[in-house]
Protein backbone atom coordinates (compact mmCIF):
# COMPACT_ATOMS: atom_id res chain seq x y z
CA UNK A 1 0.00 0.00 0.00
CA UNK A 2 1.61 3.23 -1.37
CA UNK A 3 2.22 5.92 1.68
CA UNK A 4 -1.18 8.36 2.33
CA UNK A 5 -0.27 11.61 0.70
CA UNK A 6 -0.55 14.95 3.29
CA UNK A 7 -0.60 18.63 2.49
CA UNK A 8 0.61 20.63 5.47
CA UNK A 9 -0.08 24.32 5.65
CA UNK A 10 2.28 26.07 8.72
CA UNK A 11 2.63 29.60 9.90
CA UNK A 12 3.99 31.05 12.62
CA UNK A 13 3.21 35.12 14.41
CA UNK A 14 4.60 37.30 16.74
CA UNK A 15 3.55 40.52 19.08
CA UNK A 16 7.26 41.53 19.01
CA UNK A 17 9.88 40.00 17.91
CA UNK A 18 10.89 38.24 20.40
CA UNK A 19 7.35 38.58 21.97
CA UNK A 20 4.38 36.77 22.57
CA UNK A 21 4.45 33.81 19.84
CA UNK A 22 1.99 31.56 18.26
CA UNK A 23 1.71 28.84 15.09
CA UNK A 24 -0.90 27.87 13.31
CA UNK A 25 -1.32 24.48 11.33
CA UNK A 26 -3.38 22.92 9.07
CA UNK A 27 -3.15 19.33 8.05
CA UNK A 28 -5.02 17.80 4.64
CA UNK A 29 -5.52 14.58 3.45
CA UNK A 30 -8.49 13.70 1.05
CA UNK A 31 -11.96 14.72 3.01
CA UNK A 32 -10.23 15.66 6.15
CA UNK A 33 -8.90 18.39 7.83
CA UNK A 34 -6.71 19.07 11.25
CA UNK A 35 -5.98 22.54 12.78
CA UNK A 36 -3.81 23.15 15.26
CA UNK A 37 -2.46 26.20 17.31
CA UNK A 38 -1.22 27.15 20.44
CA UNK A 39 0.52 30.60 21.90
CA UNK A 40 3.52 31.25 23.96
CA UNK A 41 4.13 34.04 26.14
CA UNK A 42 8.02 35.05 24.79
CA UNK A 43 8.99 33.38 21.91
CA UNK A 44 10.45 34.55 18.32
CA UNK A 45 8.57 34.50 15.01
CA UNK A 46 11.21 31.76 13.60
CA UNK A 47 10.73 29.78 16.23
CA UNK A 48 7.03 29.55 15.60
CA UNK A 49 7.40 28.88 11.72
CA UNK A 50 9.64 26.24 12.61
CA UNK A 51 7.18 24.68 15.76
CA UNK A 52 4.01 25.07 13.05
CA UNK A 53 5.85 22.88 10.96
CA UNK A 54 7.02 20.20 13.62
CA UNK A 55 3.70 19.71 15.25
CA UNK A 56 2.22 19.22 12.01
CA UNK A 57 4.72 16.63 11.19
CA UNK A 58 4.38 15.12 14.60
CA UNK A 59 0.82 14.50 14.30
CA UNK A 60 1.12 11.88 11.61
CA UNK A 61 0.93 8.57 12.59
CA UNK A 62 2.18 6.73 9.79
CA UNK A 63 5.08 7.72 7.01
CA UNK A 64 3.45 9.44 5.16
CA UNK A 65 4.46 11.38 1.80
CA UNK A 66 4.25 15.55 3.02
CA UNK A 67 3.99 18.27 0.97
CA UNK A 68 4.79 20.96 3.28
CA UNK A 69 3.96 24.57 2.77
CA UNK A 70 5.33 27.44 4.67
CA UNK A 71 5.77 31.42 4.09
CA UNK A 72 9.03 31.11 5.93
CA UNK A 73 12.10 31.34 4.08
CA UNK A 74 14.41 30.43 7.14
CA UNK A 75 12.61 27.44 7.09
CA UNK A 76 12.36 25.94 3.48
CA UNK A 77 15.37 27.62 2.31
CA UNK A 78 17.26 25.52 5.42
CA UNK A 79 15.63 22.41 4.15
CA UNK A 80 15.49 22.47 0.23
CA UNK A 81 19.01 24.49 -0.04
CA UNK A 82 21.29 22.32 2.06
CA UNK A 83 21.44 24.55 4.94
CA UNK A 84 20.50 22.05 7.87
CA UNK A 85 22.53 19.50 6.57
CA UNK A 86 25.46 21.98 6.45
CA UNK A 87 25.02 22.89 10.18
CA UNK A 88 25.60 19.40 11.42
CA UNK A 89 28.28 18.42 9.19
CA UNK A 90 29.82 22.05 10.81
CA UNK A 91 29.07 20.86 14.68
CA UNK A 92 25.90 23.14 14.39
CA UNK A 93 27.92 26.00 13.30
CA UNK A 94 26.67 28.58 10.57
CA UNK A 95 29.04 29.12 7.57
CA UNK A 96 30.04 32.09 9.80
CA UNK A 97 31.12 29.65 12.52
CA UNK A 98 28.43 31.34 14.90
CA UNK A 99 26.33 28.44 16.93
CA UNK A 100 22.83 28.09 14.61
CA UNK A 101 20.07 29.30 16.03
CA UNK A 102 16.69 27.64 17.52
CA UNK A 103 18.90 24.12 17.55
CA UNK A 104 16.24 22.44 19.56
CA UNK A 105 13.40 22.70 17.13
CA UNK A 106 16.00 21.90 14.10
CA UNK A 107 17.09 18.42 15.95
CA UNK A 108 13.45 18.22 17.05
CA UNK A 109 12.45 19.16 13.19
CA UNK A 110 14.99 16.07 12.26
CA UNK A 111 13.14 13.36 14.40
CA UNK A 112 9.89 14.56 12.88
CA UNK A 113 10.81 14.25 9.32
CA UNK A 114 12.52 10.59 9.82
CA UNK A 115 10.58 8.09 7.75
CA UNK A 116 8.26 10.57 5.91
CA UNK A 117 8.88 12.03 2.51
CA UNK A 118 8.64 15.66 2.69
CA UNK A 119 8.49 18.12 -0.31
CA UNK A 120 9.06 21.74 1.21
CA UNK A 121 7.41 24.82 -0.64
CA UNK A 122 7.32 28.31 -0.11
CA UNK A 123 4.06 29.99 -0.28
CA UNK A 124 4.37 34.25 0.00
CA UNK A 125 2.54 35.18 2.77
CA UNK A 126 -0.27 37.48 2.87
CA UNK A 127 -0.77 36.80 -0.78
CA UNK A 128 -4.05 35.20 -1.15
CA UNK A 129 -3.39 31.83 -0.30
CA UNK A 130 -6.57 30.26 1.52
CA UNK A 131 -4.77 27.84 4.04
CA UNK A 132 -1.69 30.06 4.26
CA UNK A 133 -4.04 32.92 5.41
CA UNK A 134 -5.99 30.51 7.99
CA UNK A 135 -2.68 29.59 9.51
CA UNK A 136 -1.82 32.66 9.97
CA UNK A 137 -5.12 33.50 11.74
CA UNK A 138 -5.09 30.60 13.99
CA UNK A 139 -1.36 32.01 15.19
CA UNK A 140 -2.61 35.41 15.70
CA UNK A 141 -5.42 34.02 17.54
CA UNK A 142 -3.64 31.83 19.51
CA UNK A 143 -1.27 34.80 20.96
CA UNK A 144 -4.58 36.39 22.10
CA UNK A 145 -6.32 33.51 23.22
CA UNK A 146 -4.71 32.95 26.75
CA UNK A 147 -3.16 30.41 28.91
CA UNK A 148 0.35 31.03 27.07
CA UNK A 149 3.10 28.22 27.23
CA UNK A 150 6.27 29.04 28.24
CA UNK A 151 8.67 28.25 25.19
CA UNK A 152 11.51 26.32 27.50
CA UNK A 153 13.87 26.77 24.42
CA UNK A 154 13.83 30.61 24.40
CA UNK A 155 13.15 31.57 27.67
CA UNK A 156 15.05 28.70 29.44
Amino acid sequence: MPPKRVTIYSDGACSGNPGPGGYGTVLLFGEHRKELSRGFRRTTNNRMELLGAIVGLETLKQPCEVVMFSDSKYLVDAMNKGWLDGWQKKGWKTAGKQPVKNQDLWRRLLEAIDGHEVEWRWVRGHSGDVENERCDELAVAAISGGGLLEDAGFEG
